[in-house]
């Protein structure tokens, strides 16, 4: 008998041979999960949320060259700390929010995006919906010789709303990268629901945002007044300031967050008195780039349907589940929520209404309150004390625009306080005792049961690359993990991004474009921690009111109203 191997013999040593090669490999990423998934930072960046966009095609993107550390050096960030673990992060960020290019660098105008061009159809239209599910309405997007585009990279903002139950819910959008668009709503209330979609910005008009923010980070800047006795001077100041002259180096000692002013010619850097917003740099866009950033042509311009633009909404034979009470650490879900007769149902939890100056004293009663950030959340300051009389405003000698500001209930042992999350800050001219960084402020906060802090920052930080505002986070985060290490039960709820009219000249600076992607870098790196969010960019987006920077009272109403479900979470049902 031959004793060489047969042929099934070899095929089986093969297949056990390529079995343990699959189990060794599977313990191994399960160990380096495991090993990851227990660092904080790590922790949070497993979880994924839904987002807002999402891209269903691999991205045409440039292959990554240098570390995202590379542009902090770039602007003035010297000497940084940063754990493994924030490199890390940060990487992970910027490729989760790269944006899809058109496939050729420049495209002439009547090749981009058309909205007037455009019209979405309702998928099933002719089914019956009930409460619960899910509508689904697609586009294919034009150019402006009507021919289908074959690239994505447009951004879009869809909403469902009933106006006669003063209802809206936004919507989700799907890039499919090859022209195609979906939008999916969830269907929350009976009637007759319609459907809203606008293209905020075309995919053209987005590559001139993102060289804007790239290479003109100063077109946004600020002052200082430098004063000695009788000597003053005023010199420009920012975050990543081109070293044209000598510059005064205003880091910060604690965090290392730069700030740099242009040198006095006669004062020394440390006459430095106040910080003020210097003004916006003109003649920004070049060559035919006006042309993608146009009012009432390709900003914000409304797509209509094809077809009828609603549905009817039979109630639903289901009972509704019960979301339990407001409690931090909560995923941020979307759609978080939806109006209802000009009210916030929570998808998330069940909210409380404070409709009465009782019902909020009642709240605060025997709480410190402390909010930083900057006029989309002075807002519940100025609502808070308006709203109920017994919080008495302090002047306190600063201007209404500026702060701090503080507010006391005597009676009750309640302390508002309100800050300005410190520079980049657009301004009126405040003192730099006034100006403190918020990272630094939580970190002289004792914290505990009866302390609550509420903070946003995104707007300010728009005219800059993300690298920094990815810093900011990273060190504003530092923060509220030593305060929770410290106080467990300290309340922390942070606002997020809102939408806004756009304005040609608002979009170079202020787009909601920037707002989005910051508002996702936010969300990401508050995952997994024991904060809470308050979803102001789709309550904005959701709303019937024109997008304003800063919302109405009714808007803001219902923000406080969510913060306050927090602060005194209502009973389960």
């Amino acid at each position: 008998m031959d004793n060489k191997p047969t042929k099934s013999f070899v095929r089986c040593s093969n297949l056990f041979f390529y079995v343990l090669l699959m189990l060794i490999a599977s313990i191994m990423l399960f160990l380096y999960i495991k090993v990851y998934t227990n660092s904080n930072i790590g922790a949070y960046l497993m979880i994924s949320p839904v987002p807002k966009y999402n891209f269903t095609k691999e991205q045409q993107i440039e292959p990554e060259r240098v570390p995202w550390t590379h542009k902090l050096v770039q602007c003035g960030y010297q000497n940084q700390s940063f754990t493994p673990e924030e490199r890390s992060e940060g990487t992970i960020l910027m490729k989760m929010i790269e944006w899809p290019k058109p496939p050729k660098p420049a495209v002439p105008f009547l090749k981009s995006s058309d909205p007037s061009h455009v019209h979405f159809v309702i998928v099933n239209s002719g089914k019956t919906f009930y409460v619960g599910d899910q509508l689904q309405v697609m586009l294919r997007m034009n150019d402006f010789e009507g021919h289908p585009k074959q690239y994505g990279g447009d951004y879009l903002q869809g909403r469902i709303h009933t106006p006669a139950l003063k209802a809206g819910s936004a919507g989700t959008v799907v890039d499919n990268q090859n022209g195609f668009y979906y939008i999916n709503f969830n269907l929350s209330w009976p009637g007759k629901v319609e459907v809203s979609v606008s293209l905020v910005h075309p995919s053209e008009g987005i590559q001139v945002l993102d060289r804007l923010r790239e290479e003109q980070p100063d077109r946004v800047y600020f002052k200082s007044t430098f004063k000695s006795g009788d000597i003053s001077e005023t010199t420009v100041c920012n975050l990543c300031l081109p070293q044209t002259e000598p510059l005064c180096n205003f880091t910060d000692p604690r965090t290392g967050e730069p700030w740099f002013c242009y040198k006095p010619q006669k004062l020394p850097c440390s006459a430095r008195i106040n910080h003020m917003m210097g003004g916006y740099k003109q003649n920004l866009l070049r060559g035919e780039e006006g042309h993608y950033l146009q009012s009432g042509v390709n900003i914000k311009k409304p797509i209509l349907p094809s077809g009828p633009g609603y549905v009817t909404v039979e109630p639903s034979p289901r009972t509704g589940t019960d979301l339990g009470k407001c409690v931090p650490g909560k995923p941020l879900l979307s759609p978080s929520g939806f109006y209802y007769q000009d009210q916030w149902v929570s998808s998330i939890c069940n909210i409380r209404y404070f409709d009465t100056p009782a019902s909020i004293t009642d709240c605060l009663r025997g709480r410190k309150v402390y909010i930083f950030g900057d006029s989309t959340i002075r807002q519940w300051f100025e609502y808070l004390t308006e709203f109920v009389p017994g919080l008495r405003k302090f002047d306190l000698g600063n201007s209404q625009n500026t702060g701090p500001h503080l507010a006391l209930d005597i009676d009750n042992k309640i302390k508002i306080e309100y800050y300005a999350h410190g520079k980049p800050i657009r301004i009126v001219p405040i003192s730099l005792q006034d100006l403190p960084l918020m990272a630094n402020k939580l970190d002289d906060i004792k914290g505990g049961k009866s302390t609550v802090i509420a903070f946003t920052i995104w707007c300010h930080f728009n005219t800059f690359p993300v690298e920094p505002y990815i810093r900011r986070l990273q060190n504003v985060r530092r923060s509220i993990l030593r305060l929770l290490d410290r106080s467990p039960d300290t309340l922390i709820v942070i606002k997020t991004a809102n939408v806004q009219a756009l304005p040609r000249e608002v979009s170079l600076y202020n787009s909601d474009w920037y707002s989005f992607q910051l508002d996702l870098l936010l969300r990401k790196m508050f995952e997994g921690i024991k904060v809470a969010f308050v979803d102001a960019w789709e309550m904005t987006i959701a709303h019937y009111l024109p997008h304003e920077l800063h919302p109405k009272r009714v808007i803001i109403k219902n923000e406080v109203d969510v913060f306050l479900s927090y602060v005194c979470p209502l009973k389960n049902n």
